[in-house]
């Protein structure tokens, strides 16, 4: 029961990144987006990625898997939009 309650979980939280991500590919807008949150929760996220690796947990390893995926995307359109002045 624990590990479908992960998988729903895992669900859940990497497809709630899902419709950012499709808005900022096809707008290709970041600007109300914050680029240090994004640094910082992609941080995270690869925490949590290897932590999931360290203790053979695949509900966390595919969830942040996919959800770092999604934030290094919309990080990496938030960079590249930013004007280096």
């Amino acid at each position: 029961m624990e590990v479908i309650l992960g998988y729903i979980a895992a669900i859940c939280t990497t497809l709630s990144f899902l419709p950012q991500v499709l808005r900022v590919i096809l707008t290709k807008q970041t600007r109300d987006i914050s680029r240090n949150m994004y640094i910082f929760l992609s941080m995270g996220i690869s925490l949590w990625l290897v932590y999931g690796i360290l203790i053979s947990n695949m509900p966390i390893i595919l969830a942040n898997s996919f959800t770092l995926v999604f934030v290094s995307t919309i990080l990496i359109y938030k960079l590249k939009s930013e004007d280096p002045n």
